[in-house]
């Protein structure tokens, strides 16, 4: 079978390492980057540091609104498709380039398969969100990482070619977890000691597009008597820049440019706790289990929540403070609900029992 996988961002790199390693196995795989992560700490560091192969087409459709960078996405990937004719289009997680393969391959006839099906977080002005109900409505093939999303899918009349795989991004740092802790200098660099610092991490145009909301975050930061290593992706930093927030922030938090996955694990890892808006990081964290603590008022990982390693604070200052200080993780429940790492070989599975019944 020629199946086309679509990716475009950080954690899409992360998990098509793991699913293209399987499917290469057996069979021919088109990778189509689209370019909406393009700088090299974003980027090419993962797939350098992962060994993902080349792209076979990168689109370079770079940063944008979000109607034209999906619809920019949308047009380039249906003529790839038209051209190269695979008989699958294979997506990953909520983002536009995850919208636009879906619907290119709807459009024109081809099944497609959705990597992270069924996940909600109920919140229909999350950008993400709109991405993952609609492209689950056009795929033929579901992999849900949990029974919740299965649960979900199902509430929405969706029950056929639904499959619980568990979670590929369990597989992803199973296998480089080890890798990481003997590859990455991190701590060493920035003179870390383990479990003595906080990681940050900032992204979310709710947080990051609201003055108001960024400066809450800050002033938390500040009042906080710990030690944040803060990994500032570029949008951020300009934003913070425009608030005139940076200089501030960079006095009592150590500001550092975005990490490489295997200095991102091992920092992550290592952590005594997390303060972030990141949906992938917080089930990276639960993964690792390290306590969370989520700058959102809510989330598509309710699992992380239900164990007891997560909780969610939105971006009230008092409310960051207290459960940083407060929060009691130490009698939490760990019950894995994203599977054991063989996601990626269960995935791979299920695609070639399709591609034998085809």
């Amino acid at each position: 079978m020629k199946i086309a996988s679509i990716v475009g961002v950080r954690p899409q790199f992360v998990k098509a390492s793991v699913v293209s390693r399987e499917l290469r196995k057996k069979h021919k795989e088109i990778l189509i980057h689209t370019g909406q992560h393009y700088d090299y700490e974003m980027n090419q560091v993962f797939f350098e540091e992962l060994g993902i192969p080349e792209p076979d087409y990168y689109l370079g459709v770079g940063s944008g609104s979000h109607g034209f960078q999906t619809g920019e996405m949308l047009k380039k990937i249906e003529e790839i498709l038209i051209s190269e004719k695979p008989e699958l289009v294979l997506t990953y997680g909520d983002t536009n380039s995850t919208l636009a393969g879906a619907l290119a391959a709807s459009k024109i006839g081809i099944k497609s398969a959705h990597v992270e099906s069924g996940l909600r977080s109920f919140d229909r002005s999350m950008p993400e969100e709109i991405n993952r109900i609609l492209t689950d409505h056009c795929s033929d093939i579901l992999f849900c990482p949990t029974q919740n999303a299965v649960d979900n899918l199902k509430r929405e009349g969706i029950t056929e070619n639904v499959f619980l795989t568990g979670d590929v991004m369990v597989d992803s740092l199973l296998y480089n977890k080890e890798i990481a802790e003997n590859k990455s200098q991190i701590l060493k660099n920035l003179n870390l000691n383990s479990k003595e610092y906080l990681v940050a991490t900032i992204h979310r145009a709710s947080n990051t597009d609201n003055k108001e909301n960024l400066t809450n975050i800050v002033d938390a930061f500040s009042e906080l008597n710990e030690n944040i290593v803060f990994p500032v992706h570029p949008r951020t930093e300009k934003l913070l820049k425009n608030y005139g927030l940076y200089d501030s922030l960079n006095s009592f938090v150590t500001l550092i440019e975005p990490l490489g996955f295997f200095d991102f694990i091992k920092l992550m890892n290592h952590a005594k706790m997390i303060l972030t808006d990141s949906g992938g990081v917080q089930k990276e964290a639960y993964i690792l289990q390290v306590p969370c603590v989520t700058l959102r008022n809510n989330t598509e990982w309710v699992e992380t929540i239900e164990d007891g390693w997560n909780v969610l604070v939105g971006c009230n200052k008092n409310n960051i403070v207290k459960m940083v200080e407060e929060f009691n993780y130490l009698a939490n429940t760990y019950r894995n609900q994203y599977g054991n790492g063989n996601a990626s070989t269960e995935i791979a599975s299920i695609i070639e029992k399709i591609s034998l019944e085809v």
